[in-house]
């Protein structure tokens, strides 16, 4: 299993997408490894996600195309097999983190809470989502969190943004945030992929203002 969270660390922020038309797939990936965000989470909250994560990988391999709302299984399948590679999901659903784990395909799940916390060291996981991030007490519970799981590292994910994202990713357990404003659904939409590309850049120069 690759270095996930390696990976995910030297990026700093991670774009969340809802993708409609396969067709801005390719674009889109371009213009996010050009602005230096070369991480994509393309949600399962579409019919176009499982043939976007597919040309994403196939025409763009320097992105690390994820797969995320995966909520069973049977979807992780499905993405793995189209090339996604990584499963994020909103909540803690066991057979799904299971069905990774079996597959050697790495897997960061949801979490929101100490006992689901726990669920996960107890699968041998030190890299999990922190979902809705900003509605389950953002980064005073990342902080609670970082005194009896000092072990394990966090992806911040809803609510984040770029005025909060130096607080979020200032959590010593904060490994990336996941950022959904990086690639608006009306810019993706109209095919406005500069305007993505300036956003992922800024994103990107952010992060590294705020790392040093």
């Amino acid at each position: 299993m690759e270095n996930l969270e390696e990976l995910i660390r030297k990026i700093g922020v991670v774009p969340v997408i809802a993708i409609k038309h396969a067709d801005t797939a390719v674009p889109l990936a371009k213009a996010l490894v050009k602005g230096g965000l070369p991480a994509a989470e393309v949600t399962f909250r579409t019919d176009a996600a499982e043939e976007s994560i597919r040309r994403m990988a196939a025409e763009v391999p320097e992105i690390y195309v994820c797969a995320g709302t995966v909520l069973d299984p049977e979807t992780a399948e499905r993405a793995v097999k189209a090339g996604a590679r990584a499963i994020i999901s909103p909540g803690l659903n066991l057979d799904t983190v299971d069905w990774c784990l079996s597959h050697d395909v790495p897997v960061i799940p949801g979490t929101m809470t100490p006992t689901e916390v726990e669920l996960c060291m107890r699968k041998g996981l030190r890299f999990v989502k922190f979902f809705p991030a900003k509605a389950a007490g953002g980064v005073p519970m990342l902080n609670a969190f970082a005194g009896p799981y000092a072990s394990m590292h966090f992806m911040p994910t809803g609510g984040v943004k770029p005025d909060n994202l130096a607080d979020f990713l200032g959590c010593k357990n904060v490994v990336a945030c996941g950022g959904t404003w990086i690639v608006p659904g009306d810019a993706l939409a109209n095919g406005d992929f500069d305007a993505i590309e300036k956003l992922a850049s800024d994103a990107a120069a952010q992060v590294r203002e705020i790392r040093g």
